[in-house]
């Protein structure tokens, strides 16, 4: 009603304040003698030309007085909200050319609320707009930097820690772990103030998650004692979300918190999990890449070309930290009559089960290589000539207890070994150190076969 009456005179509120005010003064000052009239006053002392001319320079007086008290007052807080507005724009241009909305944060441009009327509103609703601003430019900080982090990694453990930091932090999250669902199994990917990650595995809910390519928000109120806490602090909160790329699960992501999350967060959450799917099945090709040109495709392990880089590998770092490193080489005697006798298909069966026998034989951080047809190599980081030797007659003795059954047929095999270890035999590379163990081999074949030698000797 009132807004229809206080018609617009000007384009500037604050002189349509003026005219209004000056003019509701003047006519104050009108009625103000006939008002004294009512009152009782004489009128030969009210209705004069003077009185008149007095109560309305009195009225326009205090129009004036109320315009200036106007525009001290409330001008003043208006002007402090468009300079806090221009800092705003100023900040958002800002913000378009280098992505920096430092000058804007909600500790610089936020206005103190200090009345409950409509300037205190307003200032309420300018604070939630940059709350809102605020809150949105780092959502999507948050996912350039994960985007751009994600971009640059296929490699799967660094993927998976590195993605790991950005969600935590994002997250303000105390604890996380990514787990990889691998060839049937779980695999704890990588983790950050879990207790005991591999527990992770086993759980119940984690699988659920994993099935039905859901998320699970478990509380845990204050008043309810937990035994067996998954962290070295008392969660309030635990987020478990899946992983699926095109319905596919691929893992699960594990957030653990001593506050509840909060729920802007959880969903920005969402997207950022949709781009680390893809990510991840990304780093799942790469990965099964990687080893199909690294594995030999017959028995698992190692083929010539990446097990050599690995022995290069192994014996810098045996030249660094001089420590020992030992060389087994290996071939199957008369392996080529298997072949013929039975066939390349039992021949295969053959390789296969002597890797395998091989690999009960030796440590898990030693390396297996198919170096030929039938020639294995077997790096041993740390082993001494007496370490390798001692193997070496495992090995020996397991294959010469092993059969492959090919129809009624049973296949034995032995196989002859060259034996060496740097330092005890100097040499100046990884090239040479296989020649060295290359010649033992071959003198194990020369001297009879189904027997051990080293560079320096024969071990019956």
């Amino acid at each position: 009603m009132l807004e229809g009456i206080m018609i617009h005179l000007t384009r500037k509120v604050f002189n349509d304040l003026s005219i209004w005010m000056i003019g509701l003064g003047l006519l104050m000052g009108i009625v103000f003698p006939f008002f004294l009239l009512i009152m009782g006053i004489p009128r030969e002392l009210v209705i004069t030309p003077w009185f008149f001319v007095s109560c309305m320079t009195a009225g326009f007086i205090v129009g004036s007085v109320n315009i200036w008290l106007a525009r001290a007052v409330v001008g003043k807080r208006l002007r402090f909200l468009v300079n806090r507005m221009k800092m705003v724009e100023a900040s958002l241009i800002e913000l378009s050319r280098t992505g920096n909305l430092d000058q804007c944060s909600p500790e610089h441009c936020m206005i103190e609320v200090d009345s409950e009327d409509e300037l205190g509103e307003t200032s309420k609703a300018f604070n939630y707009l940059i709350d809102a601003l605020a809150k949105s430019h780092h959502s999507h900080a948050a996912i350039r930097s994960f985007s751009e982090m994600l971009t640059s990694q296929l490699e799967l453990d660094s993927l998976t820690t590195q993605a790991l930091q950005h969600l935590l932090k994002h997250m303000n999250a105390n604890a996380g772990a990514f787990l990889i669902a691998s060839d049937g199994e779980m695999m704890i990917a990588a983790s950050y103030g879990i207790r005991a990650p591999e527990t992770l595995k086993n759980s119940d809910s984690i699988y659920r998650v994993l099935q039905t390519g859901t998320k699970l928000k478990i509380s845990i109120p204050d008043d309810v004692t937990i035994e067996g806490v998954l962290t070295d602090f008392r969660p309030s909160e635990v987020l478990v979300m899946a992983l699926p790329y095109k319905g596919i699960p691929l893992g699960v992501l594990v957030l653990a918190n001593v506050a509840p999350f909060q729920e802007e967060l959880i969903s920005s959450l969402d997207f950022l999990c949709q781009s680390m799917s893809i990510s991840l099945n990304n780093a799942l090709n790469y990965d099964r890449l990687q080893k199909m040109a690294a594995l030999d495709p017959l028995t698992g392990i190692y083929n010539r070309r990446f097990g050599m880089a690995r022995l290069s590998e192994e014996f810098s770092r045996s030249v660094r930290s001089s420590t020992p490193l030992g060389l087994i080489m290996l071939d199957i005697d008369y392996f080529k009559k298997v072949n013929d006798c039975y066939g390349h298909l039992a021949g295969d069966r053959v390789l296969i089960q002597v890797i395998k026998t091989v690999a009960k034989s030796i440590r898990k951080d030693d390396i297996s290589i198919r170096y030929g047809g039938e020639e294995f190599l077997i790096i041993l980081p740390g082993a001494s000539k007496e370490d390798a030797l001692t193997v070496s007659e495992k090995i020996m003795r397991m294959i010469e207890d092993t059969s492959v059954t090919e129809g009624v047929q049973v296949i034995r095999v032995t196989v002859s070994i060259g034996v060496i270890s740097y330092p005890e035999l100097d040499v100046n590379n990884e090239q040479e150190l296989v020649e060295r163990v290359d010649e033992a081999l071959y003198q194990a074949k020369k001297t009879g076969r189904n027997k051990i030698c080293v560079a320096k000797g024969v071990v019956e």
